[in-house]
């Protein structure tokens, strides 16, 4: 019986050992400690939440889009250093208004903590960012080590 798990204990891990070395592992276990350390009340959403991210790649520059909804710009952090993006921020809960009473409160508040690593070295001061209808869209060009350098083949 225990020979039958080893082969799906192995498939199931192999996405974990396939990376780099320990590439991946710390932004895994923040995301992991974040998810036990939201706390159900009720019906009410966790107050600790990770957004949705799509990172994409060109030959010059990466792009990450994240989920934000209800975020104001000024709620977002961006920090990067050298191939490390960490995206935090937090959404506070809106006055309650008095003489209204609350049956169901949903509305995602908290804060929130993304640290992913980049495929390549980018280039600090170009990165840009910009948040628009609960999108945060980061552009963040490659450093010039890190581009695609296309070879002539001269044949002989």
């Amino acid at each position: 019986m225990t020979t039958a798990l080893l082969p799906r204990f192995a498939q199931a891990m192999a996405p974990v050992f396939s990376r780099d070395t320990f590439s991946g592992i710390q932004q895994d276990m923040d995301e992991l400690w974040n998810r036990f350390r939201m706390e159900m009340d009720g019906d009410r959403i966790p107050a600790a939440w990770l957004p949705s991210v799509d990172l994409s790649e060109s030959d010059d520059a990466i792009q990450v889009r994240v989920d934000v909804p209800g975020l104001k710009a000024s709620e977002i952090n961006v920090e990067v250093n050298g191939n490390i993006l960490r995206i935090s921020g937090e959404h506070k809960e809106e006055k309650k208004e008095k003489g209204r009473t609350y049956h169901r409160m949903e509305r995602r508040v908290g804060s929130f903590s993304r640290t992913i690593t980049l495929p390549d070295e980018v280039r600090e001061e170009k990165v840009t960012a910009e948040c628009q209808d609960g999108v945060l869209t980061i552009s963040l060009p490659k450093s010039e080590a890190a581009k695609t350098q296309t070879v002539k083949v001269i044949a002989k």
